[in-house]
């Protein structure tokens, strides 16, 4: 059974690494050597000196991810120690570079190995967290279409057509909309009958994933902390925008977009990590390529800055996370570590008759 368990896992992992380098290809097949010389060009004469606040930036956010995760567990009795949690959140996004969703079950057990909190506990904190996001990730797309009415659409059509122009000749969306579904009927088939399900126990699933959503939901009417819990919310996603529009000054030729363009970029490049490829790797910057093509950027700059922003992000989690590993134990031995108790002289019962 375990060694089953070893090989789905690594099938998976093989997949969405598959998929990752295939979405890498994918963003720069088209890209003759005109266009990797403007690539190189822009690079040259990128600012790099704006590295410094995007990499603030983006460690706070993930510090900002810490604390609103620390609220979730209050309500079951656990105020863990916030350098603890912030170590856990990198570590967590560090595994995530390597195999997607494993770092969500790790920083649950990092966390619950150095404050002794319940690992089952902190999965439905994260199950939670993850809802919330999502509504929130709504929202964002809800802000970015009313602001822009119409972009979506016309990024679908400019995601999946090669070119900008000659549509007449393209696939219509609802080919590719029709393929895709044909696809998830076909491995849901083949996972029901290699797992012997019947259509009793694929309804039974999905209405335990249904009501686990909803417990999620209805939990953070526990919280205590409300008011604190969505201001760290808004300033999470906040600073998620900024890094985008930060990165915009990176570049010459993307310093004239603004905040309208920064939600575009958000909106994309979130559903760019959502995509289980190692770290987004591939899926993030070609959503991100796409996007600024839909405002007349030239592709190669477009893939230029896709790239740069995903590195980016990259580079905060591999040195945070590595960091973080390092510092951890070190900070629990050296910094946590419990008092002894005082020697109390004989004789002496003050400190015996204190309170408990």
């Amino acid at each position: 059974m375990r060694m089953k368990k070893k090989l789905t896992t690594i099938l998976q992992y093989v997949f969405f690494l598959g998929l990752g380098i295939f979405l890498v290809w994918w963003s720069v097949k088209d890209i003759d050597d005109e266009k990797w010389s403007q690539i190189r060009a822009s690079l040259r004469n990128a600012r790099f000196i704006l590295v410094i606040p995007v990499f603030l930036i983006l460690l706070g956010s993930h510090f900002v991810r810490a604390l609103r995760w620390r609220l979730l567990m209050e309500p079951l009795g656990y105020r863990p120690a916030i350098l603890n949690t912030f170590f856990a959140v990198l570590i967590g996004y560090l595994t995530n570079q390597a195999v997607p969703r494993l770092g969500e079950v790790l920083k649950c057990t990092v966390l619950a190995r150095y404050e002794k909190i319940p690992a089952d506990k902190l999965v439905g904190t994260i199950i939670l967290e993850r809802i919330i996001d999502a509504v929130t990730l709504l929202l964002i797309f809800g802000i970015t279409l009313l602001i822009q009415p119409g972009l979506y659409s016309e990024l679908l059509a400019h995601v999946f057509n090669k070119t900008g122009e000659d549509h007449g000749k393209d696939t219509p969306l609802y080919v590719f909309a029709l393929i895709a579904i044909g696809v998830v009927v076909l491995l849901v088939g083949a996972w029901m009958v290699f797992r012997k399900k019947t259509f009793a126990d694929l309804a039974r699933i999905f209405r335990n994933i249904a009501g686990r959503i909803w417990q999620g939901l209805t939990a953070i009417q526990h919280l205590r902390k409300r008011g604190r819990f969505m201001l760290l919310t808004v300033l999470l996603w906040s600073l998620y925008l900024s890094g985008g529009y930060v990165g915009f000054y990176a570049l010459q030729e993307t310093e004239q977009y603004g905040v309208k363009e920064a939600f575009t970029v958000l909106s994309a490049g979130s559903i760019g990590m959502i995509i289980p490829t190692p770290g987004g790797i591939g899926a993030y910057a070609y959503l991100i390529e796409r996007t600024m093509q839909l405002y007349g950027l030239k592709q190669s700059i477009a893939v230029a800055f896709g790239w740069l922003l995903w590195l980016s992000q990259t580079v905060v989690i591999l040195i945070g996370g590595l960091v973080s590993f390092i510092l951890l134990p070190w900070y629990n031995k050296k910094i946590r570590m419990p008092q002894p108790d005082p020697v109390v002289p004989a004789g002496d019962t003050t400190l015996n008759n204190r309170p408990a």
